[in-house]
């Protein structure tokens, strides 16, 4: 009886570290991405729920005293949860631009996400082109 004990407890650590190999890098993928705009005058950082899409914002302020704060946008029009997909955020090479783009790799659509006023707005997301109308009519001649 003495030599099953352990090898029981060793089983059983065997058997908790086969499950945690088997949940691999998914279960470790991060939830949340993070991005700074280009625009080289702006302190501000995105922040992006990569399963819902929902963008916030946070920047650096300063107080006369004391050592600063952390004031941070939430998410307003077209910024809030967004159907499920695999989101991302791309920042451009504009030195003067304040937003970033928010991309789903699953569906090709973007969306421009910026900070307006006291909550981070973002437009539609879209993947047409500007040469493709929303909504298409066929004209046929004589008509």
């Amino acid at each position: 009886m003495g030599l099953q004990e352990p090898l029981m407890k060793g089983a059983a650590v065997f058997a908790l570290t086969a499950v945690f190999a088997a949940a691999g890098p998914a279960a470790a993928a991060p939830a949340f991405e993070f991005v700074s705009p280009p625009n080289i005058e702006l302190n501000r950082v995105f922040r992006l729920d990569k399963a819902t899409g929902e963008v916030i914002a946070c920047q650096f302020g300063l107080r006369n005293q004391g050592v600063g704060f952390t004031l941070c946008f939430s998410s307003g029009e077209g910024a809030g949860p967004q159907p499920v997909g695999d989101y991302g955020l791309v920042a451009t090479h504009h030195q003067k631009e304040g937003g970033i783009f928010r991309v789903n790799y699953r569906t090709g659509d973007m969306s421009i996400c910026y900070v307006s006023g006291v909550k981070v707005v973002c437009t539609p997301q879209s993947s047409r082109t500007a040469l493709e109308p929303e909504n298409r009519t066929t004209n046929t001649p004589g008509q």
